[in-house]
């Protein structure tokens, strides 16, 4: 059986592409890795600080200044990025997501639901 567009050659082996088991391309594998890097850091936290802990609000000081600007904290925690990060509600019980620089104590990204 002919075939329009005959496999290659090497030295009368045919040579496919490459493939993993199952027969998916490994360029199809890697095309999907890069989309999920890419949608990863998409949704990865800000970086908020550099400066070290010692300069930082203290946190419980940080929870009681959120709270007296009226929001309903669920979750109060620290990123990867060097952020104070909560999960909660504004005063008119809309949910937010926001991370604080530590240092400032100023929204860096705000996110509201």
């Amino acid at each position: 059986m002919s075939s329009r567009f005959p496999l290659p050659q090497i030295g009368g082996v045919v040579v496919s592409r490459p493939a993993l088991a199952g027969g998916v391309p490994v360029a199809a594998l890697v095309a999907v890795a890069a989309l999920v890097a890419v949608a990863s850091a998409a949704h990865a936290s800000p970086v908020c600080t550099t400066s070290p802990e010692a300069a930082w609000v203290p946190r419980e000081t940080m929870r009681q200044r959120i709270v007296d600007a009226g929001y309903d904290i669920a979750v109060f925690k620290t990123t990867d990025g060097n952020c104070y990060e909560i999960y909660g509600r504004d005063k008119t019980g809309r949910r937010v997501e926001i991370y604080f620089d530590p240092v400032s104590g100023q929204p860096v990204k705000v996110t509201v639901r």
